[in-house]
């Protein structure tokens, strides 16, 4: 058969310190992994707006397109594993796919592959798009095809006697899970602003080849583990099963749908003709718990919004990045609400689990209402761009007089103008006397109208930019009306320009030096301190004596601090906290003991639902305001709570090992498989986890310590 050559559960004698010595192996390779998968997708939405120069809007669609398809494909990944290939094969087969999109990944992100032109942007750009979406379909199918295997596999490689050890494997496990995240957040993004490539741009190569290289030790790690394992034979799905008796059930109802049948107490009775009555309450019991999963992805849908919308605000802010906050804060929260949250809450009142859950979608409610009034108070410090049928202009005197300009009703004493007066497609300039110019401003654009001297008053106009510099960089351009040769160099890129209007040149954050030189040898150095996502135009003018230039902004520097998203972070951290370690929990709480994996795919398919909801919502909105999405998603998340809030009311906690005693005295022909609930044999994925609740009660905490699922 297929799994002839699957090695049959044997013991391991290898400890250390009475752990087996196979799950080290798989410890490490779980943190490789975890690297692996945070640290691409942190930077993944810059790649996708920076280099492959996608809008906000799209890019936040493949973004959340992705990690649905993470979290739908753990579904696969359980099937084929308990069915088909055992999890050892899966975890190695997978893997394989997973390392491949990595490279793929790190590939796509070299554009001189096709930058021929060597001008920093991709001659092909379908050539990087194309390979961007093959990387990623194989990433997605292998972190979410080995998630449901690799804790399960770790559990399988302790005996009987190795009860405590087993508990404390899954602490570190999970340990090691948020240590990856964290570690690959706080290296990804400095990796990414290393310089490389022809043209000295972002690394995203590097950004991408790092998580690539550490999925490859992880896979390397994991095999050379492969004599040490206990490896397991598939033993079937329960999740097949129990879609079959839900599919027979509604099968059967459907066909005696007819008023001449009598009515069952509940529609799964229906699959009585086929299925055993243990079974079929063991189902009852998993609907009721999905059936309170159905308001859950709206919670995901703000959740992993942290890596989409949020990075992005972070962009038009000042300060260095902050998306290490989330890892960090979870490391904090997690035994804080442990050891004294929780116990003091729980001498007040009853602290439910499907309280908790309702308080923790409350706390990401709120992390929402704070994003959308730090978003309120960036719009106030980013420039006032024209609407799509007007235009925008500003005036340069480079005149060596002082000058008075009349601009249909505007009048303005010239030296060089501060603002943006905005037209409507077409005015009339009045420069001086008979002078009458009549000047077209394209729709949506800003622009700059430098006045010279020549046989008379004359006019030139430059088109200026019309959105915040990227990546917080700053935009400077020089203007050069002092009618010869010059060399300016800044940071070591240098101009050589006669006159006329310079290209824009982004300059990181920190203090330039412009040194600016003419063909006779005299040397001006200019120095300017320059913050998050500025523009200026350095004006030469007519006079210069290579003394100081003129500097006219064009747009201010980012100046609403990122340290302001720190509180919408640790909302939304502990309501993460509050919600998906409790959620575990009561989900594994109110399982059969053969069918908690059913509920943990379920619980993974609720965070692919919430990502598909971000998509709906974004597109069916379309608001014009980032801030009054914000306040929608949190609406949204508000309504949803107060539901679930009302189904958590009227839901009764059960006792599954009770339920399953009863239909074992009921029937004593299922005594037999009930003992095998009760004392799981060796080797099964749900016997580890069960025998590990009905010895250790606390050790369902420490399994379900899973934050970063």
């Amino acid at each position: 058969s297929a799994d002839e050559d699957i090695k049959k559960p044997r013991k391991r004698n290898a400890t250390i310190c009475g752990y087996p010595l196979s799950i080290f192996f798989i410890i490490v390779n779980e943190f490789c992994e975890r690297f692996s998968y945070y640290g691409m997708r942190t930077v993944l939405v810059l790649y996708f707006k920076y280099f492959l120069l996608w809008d906000e809007d799209f890019a936040t669609t493949i973004y959340h397109t992705f990690v649905a398809l993470c979290y739908l494909t753990p579904i696969l990944g359980a099937i084929v594993a308990d069915s088909w290939l055992g999890k050892f094969k899966t975890i190695v087969y997978l893997s394989i796919v997973y390392a491949i999109g990595q490279v793929v990944m790190a590939v796509s992100a070299i554009s001189d592959i096709t930058d021929t032109d060597k001008n920093g942007t991709p001659d092909n750009m379908t050539f990087h798009i194309a390979l961007s979406m093959l990387g990623l379909i194989l990433i997605a199918l292998g972190t979410g095809g080995i998630k449901p295997c690799v804790s399960a596999f770790g559990g399988d490689q302790f005996q009987d006697h190795q009860e405590k050890q087993r508990s404390t494997f899954f602490s570190i496990f999970y340990l090691s899970i948020n240590a990856g995240s964290l570690i690959s957040t706080l290296t990804t993004p400095m990796l990414r602003a290393h310089k490389c490539g022809q043209t000295q741009q972002d690394c995203y190569p590097l950004a991408f080849g790092v998580p690539a290289a550490l999925m490859v030790v992880a896979l390397i790690v994991f095999i050379i583990g492969s004599p040490m394992y206990t490896k397991n034979p598939p033993e079937g799905n329960i999740m097949v099963k129990f879609g079959k008796c839900v599919g027979f059930a509604v099968k059967n109802r459907f066909r005696h749908r007819s008023s001449q049948y009598p009515k069952r107490e509940h529609w799964m009775d229906w699959a009585e003709e086929k299925y055993d009555k243990l079974l079929i309450a063991q189902v009852k019991m998993v609907l009721k718990v999905l059936f309170l999963y159905i308001p859950l992805p709206m919670f995901w849908a703000l959740f992993d919004q942290q890596g989409s919308r949020w990075t992005f605000q972070a962009t038009t802010m000042n300060g260095n990045f902050v998306s290490t906050v989330n890892p960090i804060l979870i490391l904090i929260l997690v035994p804080v609400m442990d050891s004294v949250v929780y116990p003091l809450i729980s001498k007040c009142f009853n602290f439910t689990p499907l309280k908790r859950m309702t308080v923790g979608m409350f706390f990401a409610a709120l992390a929402f209402v704070a994003a959308a009034l730090v978003q309120i108070q960036i719009d106030k410090t980013l420039p006032d761009f024209p609407s799509s049928t007007q235009g925008q202009v500003k005036f340069i005197n480079m005149v060596n007089s002082k000058l008075e300009i009349q601009a249909d009703n505007h009048k303005i004493n010239l030296g060089a103008s501060e603002d943006y007066l905005t037209f409507n497609n077409k005015f009339f300039l009045f420069l001086g006397p008979k002078q009458n110019h009549s000047v077209t401003l394209d729709n949506g654009t800003r622009n700059t109208i430098a006045i010279t001297e020549g046989s008379q008053l004359e006019y030139e106009k430059f088109n200026d930019i019309t959105s915040k510099p990227e990546k917080g960089a700053n935009a400077i351009r020089f203007l050069n009306g002092f009618g010869s040769f010059l060399n300016i160099t800044v940071r070591d890129e240098v101009f050589n320009f006669t006159s006329n209007m310079s290209q824009y040149l982004n300059i990181s954050q920190g203090n330039a030096k412009f040194i600016i030189k003419d063909n006779n040898g005299n040397v001006c150095d200019y120095t300017q301190e320059l913050g998050f996502g500025s523009s200026y135009t350095l004006i030469i003018p007519p006079t210069f004596r290579f003394g100081d230039a003129v500097t006219l902004m064009d747009m201010e520097p980012n100046s609403f601090h990122m340290a302001w998203q720190i509180p919408q972070y640790f909302l939304m951290t502990s309501g993460e906290v509050v919600f998906s370690v409790t959620g575990l929990e009561f989900s594994y709480s109110q399982a059969p003991s053969n069918m908690k994996a059913v509920l943990q795919a379920g619980w993974l398919l609720t965070v692919a639902v919430g990502n598909i909801i971000v998509l709906i919502v974004a597109e069916a909105a379309k608001l014009p305001d980032q801030w009054a999405e914000y306040i929608l998603f949190a609406s949204l998340l508000v309504l949803v709570c107060i539901i679930f809030a009302i189904m958590g009311y009227f839901y009764t906690y059960i006792d599954p090992a009770k339920i399953e005693a009863q239909f074992a005295e009921m029937d004593p022909e299922k005594k037999e498989k009930m003992k095998n609930l009760e004392m799981p044999r060796k080797g099964s994925v749900e016997g580890h986890k069960e025998e590990r609740r009905s010895s250790d009660s606390s050790c369902d905490d420490e399994e379900t310590r899973q934050t970063k699922i």
